[in-house]
């Protein structure tokens, strides 16, 4: 089995990483399984408990490329991703490894399957400026620019994701060409021709909702157990950080800063916690239910997956 591309996809809470770890057992450990995470907030370093990542203990078990590589307060765009993503798969298949890529965000594995538009790069000066307006005159009176210049991309930017929000407008201004029709015009090949294998997408659904919202809720009490607010202080006591970057904008983070500044109750933020990340879970589900290349829909628990990936590539 090796030379292959695995990509496993599903909603937080899931189980997903439990199923890689699994998979990288069955199908021969370090020697033969490279895992990549698929994942925006594993990324970042001190990111640890609020993002479930997995313990030290873990990583040195499973090694997973993609965490930990960055500061938490800079960025990485999904363009970033789908490089590292290339250059660390083409090193595995050099070796015959199977790759296991894991992880929800799902934008990171649509645009490294179908590749990534060659965007200009950022304009600081021109991000400032935007920023600057966002906070006079509010998002949506921007989104609302956007949706004049550029309703196919408005369609598919939500105001309240402020960072894809000025990039659309910032490309806009810079181009004067509406950054849709730079996605159209999409130049970089899919990953498929990129890497010269094919990539087999799994979506790991829950069999059932209110078992997945129970499993959010006891993950997140068991964060609030290991410290989760006290990591929250510790980077809330940088003099670097705030709301407005995109790795303090990650799902628990938000609502846990937001509480260390007293604007909820302790009640208030773990009920806000818990209501955002099943939210995130939704928007996950369905991307996957509208995923036109999965290979296959699987539901059962970590074992049963990994089974069930390995028979199925055994017939293709």
């Amino acid at each position: 089995m090796s030379g292959r591309v695995i990509l496993l996809l599903g909603p937080t809470a899931v189980g997903k990483t439990a199923a890689a770890m699994n998979l990288y057992d069955t199908l021969g450990g370090a020697q033969r399984v490279a895992l990549v995470s698929v994942d925006s907030a594993l990324v970042y370093k001190g990111l640890d408990i609020g993002t479930a990542k997995p313990t030290v203990a873990e990583l040195a078990n499973y090694p997973h490329s993609l965490v930990d590589i960055r500061d938490p307060v800079d960025s990485y765009t999904v363009a970033n991703f789908v490089l590292d993503a290339d250059h660390l798969i083409k090193i595995a298949l050099a070796k015959g490894q199977t790759v296991v890529l894991v992880g929800g965000t799902m934008l990171y594995a649509k645009r490294f399957i179908e590749g990534i538009a060659e965007l200009p790069h950022a304009n600081p000066e021109l991000r400032n400026e935007l920023q600057f307006e966002m906070e006079e005159r509010g998002k949506e009176a921007l989104w609302a620019e956007l949706e004049r210049l550029d309703p196919v991309a408005a369609q598919k930017i939500h105001p309240n994701n402020p960072q894809r929000l000025l990039r659309a407008l910032e490309v806009m201004r810079m181009t004067g060409e509406p950054i849709s029709e730079l996605w159209r015009k999409r130049s970089g090949a899919g990953a498929t021709d990129r890497l010269g294998a094919k990539v087999h997408t799994y979506g790991i659904m829950p069999s059932d909702r209110m078992r997945l919202h129970n499993r959010i809720r006891q993950r997140l009490e068991r964060m609030l157990s290991l410290g989760f607010l006290d990591e929250v202080t510790a980077l809330k006591a940088r003099d670097d950080l705030h709301l407005g970057l995109p790795s303090m904008r990650s799902v628990g983070y938000r609502q846990a800063w937001q509480h260390l500044d007293g604007v909820t109750t302790h009640d208030e933020f773990v009920a806000d916690a818990a209501t955002a990340t099943r939210r995130l879970a939704k928007r996950q589900m369905t991307w996957l239910r509208q995923w036109s290349g999965l290979t296959s829909i699987v539901k059962e628990a970590p074992k049963q997956i990994a089974a069930q990936v390995i028979e199925d590539l055994g017939k293709r």
